[in-house]
């Protein structure tokens, strides 16, 4: 069995992360998304009975978009002209359609693309931009970025082939949601999962914002 037909632990604890620790990132959330909700609904049904794996409840589903730093390590007032940038880049991104299909297995999640990708990544460009204007550096890689959303992080090693088996016997229709902002929000990972509070919740397409932080 190689690397690639096992699962990993996916919450060890990252360089610079431990309980408490706090982070700024930009995601794409759903919490108005019923047909993304029902989709994620039918994937944790199937994947239940599968041990090693914590399921993502509708509150915490999101798509990772660009990290910007840790709380107390970039000033405030950096993080709020971050935000404000952003709406000016995001105004001209307009919102759009996305589909969820069949979700794959990851060594540390269960996955979902999201298709079309161009737009998401329109996104996230725009984000950068921003924070390039702001910051001396942006964080993180251009180009190392696949959209996508998680039902479930790997909390264990073992055999992937269980949750390959679990999604196969799921029928379950593609979802669609409707992209209208992106979601500047204060991230932590101390229970298992990643929970967050909104900090900026930037629409696209639209030259308004409304900071939360």
């Amino acid at each position: 069995m190689t690397a690639a037909d096992r699962m990993r632990d996916h919450w060890y604890w990252r360089p610079g992360w431990n309980v408490g620790r706090r982070f700024y990132t930009w995601h794409l959330t759903f919490e108005e998304q019923q047909d993304v909700h029902r989709f994620a609904a039918a994937y944790r049904t199937a994947l239940a009975p599968v041990d090693g794996i914590d399921l993502i409840p509708d509150r915490w589903l999101h798509l990772t978009m660009q990290g910007i730093g840790f709380v107390g390590e970039i000033a405030s007032a950096d993080v709020r002209a971050i935000a404000d940038a952003a709406t000016q880049h995001l105004a001209q991104v307009p919102a759009f359609d996305a589909a969820f299909n069949t979700p794959v297995v990851d060594p540390e999640a269960i996955l979902v693309p999201i298709d079309p990708a161009a737009p998401v990544r329109a996104v996230r460009d725009a984000i950068r931009a921003a924070i390039g204007e702001i910051l001396p550096e942006v964080p993180e890689s251009a180009e190392d970025f696949t959209p996508h959303v998680s039902i479930g992080y790997s909390n264990a090693t073992g055999p992937t082939q269980p949750f390959a088996t679990a999604l196969s016997s799921a029928k379950v229709a593609p979802a669609h949601a409707r992209i209208t902002h992106a979601e500047l929000i204060v991230i932590h990972r101390d229970n298992r999962m990643y929970e967050w509070e909104s900090f900026a919740r930037v629409p696209l397409g639209s030259p308004t914002t409304n900071h939360r932080g």
